[in-house]
């Protein structure tokens, strides 16, 4: 059994917490972490980059400039600008009213927004197929009306907003039940209405649990593959996202390329690490503030 962790108080009244575990055991820890971060985070970000620029920066350059890659990276930037205002209005909205207001159902909302967690990917895309396809549900109709869902540009934008909604959501739900009702009651009781104490007091305190929601929720819109894939279609040019295209690219044999554009979701994952990192300190440092 390990050696437990203690408290000694210190001059100011605070308490500094110290380690008891002897330095091999720490290290031996250290040493399985950094192994681990090594073999499934740095070596696959360095054989990415390493593949993509293998044959230049002007094999490199001219991989992201062919049509069809162009096409997959808008398809991918108009999904997330509009999967991510989606969930941001949801998120907020459903912590707000979870965190601050007592209602009947509220649990049954915690494990709505948990389900996506629980669901397979290829599973909630196989589920707007069976809704929305032509032998689906409402395929009859929508065809009769010339609406296409499935295998389209909508199909690709409900998928992922189902597999990215309760990202916002749950990151913004355990801070505001931090941070208490106390300032919006005093708000309120000083004569701001419902909306003045929602805008200036409720969003400033948790607007870098915002940021990190949607920044996760970001990535995931850019990174989705599995319920994208069900319901693209893969029409190439057309239908295809990122990694949809990088996908058919490996299959092809065009490893320059495929690897090209995937350095293009890596470098998405390293700048969301970075923001992630920072915003992730400010949350923490909101919660201990509380």
């Amino acid at each position: 059994m390990s050696a437990p962790v203690t408290s000694i108080p210190t001059s100011n009244g605070s308490k500094k917490r110290t380690q008891t575990e002897p330095a091999a055991v720490r290290w031996l820890l250290i040493s399985i972490a950094l192994v681990f971060l090594t073999l499934f985070l740095a070596l696959p970000l360095f054989a990415v980059f390493t593949q993509a620029f293998e044959k230049g920066l002007t094999v490199h350059l001219e991989a992201l400039k062919e049509p069809d890659t162009l096409s997959s990276i808008k398809l991918t930037l108009i999904t997330a600008a509009v999967t991510v205002p989606l969930n941001l209005f949801f998120g907020v909205t459903a912590a707000w009213a979870i965190a601050k207001f007592s209602f009947p159902g509220k649990n049954l909302l915690i494990t709505l927004i948990d389900l996506p967690f629980s669901v397979s990917p290829v599973i909630s895309g196989l589920i707007y197929v069976l809704i929305f396809g032509l032998q689906g549900w409402l395929g009859p109709w929508l065809q009769a009306h010339d609406i296409r869902i499935v295998f389209a540009v909508p199909g690709i934008i409900l998928a992922t907003i189902f597999v990215t909604f309760p990202f916002v959501a749950r990151e913004l739900i355990p801070l505001m039940e931090a941070q208490g009702k106390e300032e919006e009651e005093a708000a309120l009781v000083l004569g701001a209405s419902g909306l003045q104490t929602f805008f200036r007091v409720t969003l400033p305190n948790v607007k870098w649990g915002i940021i990190y929601g949607v920044i996760l929720c970001n990535a995931r819109a850019m990174g989705e593959f599995g319920a994208v894939s069900v319901v693209s279609g893969h029409i190439r040019g057309m239908t295809n996202t990122v990694p949809l295209h990088v996908e058919i690219l490996y299959n092809e044999y065009n490893y320059t390329a495929a690897f090209a554009v995937a350095s293009l979701l890596a470098f998405l994952a390293l700048i969301t690490l970075a923001v992630k990192t920072v915003a992730e300190w400010k949350v923490r440092q909101q919660l201990d503030n509380n």
